[in-house]
């Protein structure tokens, strides 16, 4: 499974993974609901199961994805400042939305 993260969202993950609630967690990025042919996203920390799949991004976060479940393969987190700061996760391979 594929994920990406821009420099913007890395460093955020990486600010909030330092923090103390976060020992020995991950970034989760999950469906909070699906219609049709696009999903909503959001994000968690966690730590994995037997039924998710541990995502190495290029940015040295790890994130984990749901394994089996399409609309999560080839998630793009993007965070923002301008206009206003937000996490936005869309999916390319599918139709996007912003959370």
């Amino acid at each position: 499974m594929k994920c990406k993260l821009n420099r913007n969202a890395a460093k955020y993950f990486k600010k909030l993974l330092a923090t103390e609630e976060a020992e020995g967690k991950m970034i989760r990025v999950f469906v909070t609901h699906q219609h049709g042919d696009h999903a909503h996203y959001d994000y968690m920390l966690d730590t994995p199961t037997e039924n998710d799949e541990v995502v190495h991004t290029d940015k040295e976060i790890d994130i984990i994805l749901e394994k089996n479940n399409p609309f999560l393969d080839g998630v793009w987190l993007q965070y923002f400042y301008v206009p206003r700061e937000e996490m936005s996760i869309t999916n390319p391979s599918f139709g996007h939305h912003h959370h």
